[in-house]
């Protein structure tokens, strides 16, 4: 098994059945204790979601506990479901996403965004296929846009992954990481983020 997966998966189980947090296992590959990076796990059963819970920054030391600790909480904390029980453990599905520094790519105040003509450009840069999107709202008090990944607080922000199911265009990724973020462009300045992902998965093992 992928030892991505397999450190997702055995964080999971231990947890779940015992309530303790894994300590990183031996003899993993080199990265996984020098790499810091965001990172997202998400959950399936059956095809269906479980959980997914991420950082799109480094929290951690490094990779390893990223991965324990968004595993754990992917499988207990995701509000949309109740924590997963002991008898569902067998029938689960892992898919970990390594993240990549995200890159800038606009902000645009609500008169641009009415503008079809800088819409159209925007959606040229984005392709839901390859990119995750990430939008945020603009501080107030904001020096400028290097201060959404600074430690400062932010109002709103939503969040989607690359290449998932039933999202075609980038006109729909925007909408719906909007969404989720309670965020309307109309009416307040965003900032829009994209980021490539490295993905590991144990649906085809």
């Amino acid at each position: 098994m992928n030892p991505y997966i397999l450190l997702a998966k055995s964080a999971v189980e231990n947890y779940i059945k015992e309530k303790k947090i894994i300590s990183p296992p031996e003899n993993l590959p080199e990265e996984f204790l020098t790499k810091k990076s965001g990172v997202f796990v998400t959950i399936e059963k059956g095809g269906k979601l479980k959980g997914c819970i991420g950082t799109y920054l480094a929290t951690k030391e490094n990779i390893t506990e990223e991965i324990i600790s968004n595993a754990i909480a992917a499988a207990t904390e995701d509000y949309r479901f109740g924590p997963i029980q002991k008898e569902e453990l067998l029938e689960l599905s892992y898919t970990v996403y390594v993240l990549n520094k995200p890159k800038l790519v606009t902000e645009l105040n609500p008169v641009k965004w009415a503008s079809p003509k800088i819409r159209r450009i925007l959606f040229d840069r984005v392709n839901p296929k390859k990119y995750g999107i990430i939008i945020k709202t603009m501080p107030i008090s904001s020096p400028g846009i290097d201060v959404v990944f600074n430690g400062h607080t932010v109002p709103k922000s939503g969040l989607l992954l690359p290449n998932l199911d039933g999202i075609d265009t980038a006109e729909q990724q925007i909408a719906i990481a909007c969404q989720k973020g309670e965020i309307n462009p109309e009416i307040e300045k965003i900032i829009i983020y994209k980021f490539t992902v490295e993905k590991f998965s144990d649906k085809n093992d």
